[in-house]
């Protein structure tokens, strides 16, 4: 008795200091949203109730409606993150499958020579990286965040692993039915694949919507600027920082992922469950 006891008071105590570190953690997010309906005077006037005295949406009205570049933003970190997450399924879901199928000289070096290049900080790289696009021409420009970003090796090795397990049979079956190494792969395999594209899906599209340090880098037009660049002009307007139109924009900032990871939360969470499983 006195066992099992210690073991529901280290439970109890165990989900309270879950519960209240959640907390900790989840208040900063509402207030930030809390924040982008109350009026400036009252964001700085030090209150940190989540409930706003003077409701208003007249920090959306100006970022939406007066703020002209904002909706260009918007637009281009759509195009960069759904083009990038694109390029990105497709070539780590057939370098996954060439690893983990395909017989050819040289599979284990690049596999073992991919498993040294995830150690390789990315820092390292930036300028590498922005003096290549430099002599290519490709700075200022979408292409200079989407190409070296094509691949990411951590994703080819998790499709990698999801294709070793994947039924053989499935394939030979196909192979009987006549068709080829291509058209198995893009008929049978990749619709069986769901789970584990879809949770890349989430993580690379995140890593696009949320980059700062790239655009930074590689964009100087403000027309071409993404979001996370975007947000740094209402950070330094009218001398100070705007908190108001700040946090109505950071909130419009958030609904994209929201609504990804909605669209692929039953894929998501069954991708992560084999991928532990396995």
């Amino acid at each position: 008795m006195r066992g099992k006891e210690k073991t529901k008071i280290l439970k109890i105590l165990l989900y309270t200091i879950l519960i209240l570190y959640a907390v900790l953690t989840f208040y900063p997010f509402v207030w930030a949203i809390a924040a982008s309906f109350k009026p400036y005077r009252e964001i700085v006037s030090g209150d940190m109730s989540l409930i706003p005295n003077e409701f208003t949406l007249d920090n959306f009205r100006y970022v939406l409606g007066r703020s002209s570049l904002f909706m260009r933003w918007f637009l281009n970190s759509v195009i960069i993150s759904v083009i990038g997450t694109t390029i990105n399924i497709l070539l780590n879901t057939m370098a996954g499958y060439a690893l983990a199928r395909l017989n050819f000289p040289g599979r284990e070096r690049i596999y073992y020579g991919f498993l040294a290049l995830m150690m390789v900080p990315a820092q390292v790289l930036l300028i590498p990286n922005y003096l290549i696009l430099m002599n290519l021409g490709m700075l200022d420009s979408f292409s200079a965040l989407i190409l070296p970003a094509a691949i990411n090796i951590g994703n080819i090795f998790m499709m990698r692993q999801f294709f070793l397990s994947f039924p053989k049979d499935v394939e030979e079956a196909a192979a009987i039915d006549g068709l080829g190494r291509f058209q198995t792969f893009f008929r049978i395999v990749m619709p069986l694949a769901k789970p584990s594209i879809a949770t890349q899906a989430v993580f690379i599209f995140m890593g696009f919507w949320n980059e700062f340090m790239k655009p930074m880098l590689y964009l100087t037009t403000p027309s071409k600027y993404t979001l996370t660049l975007g947000l740094q002009t209402f950070q330094s307007r009218n001398g100070g920082v705007r908190w108001d139109q700040t946090m109505a924009a950071s909130v419009i900032t958030i609904i994209p992922i929201v609504i990804i990871y909605l669209l692929f939360n039953k894929y998501f969470l069954q991708g992560v469950r084999m991928d532990g499983e396995k």
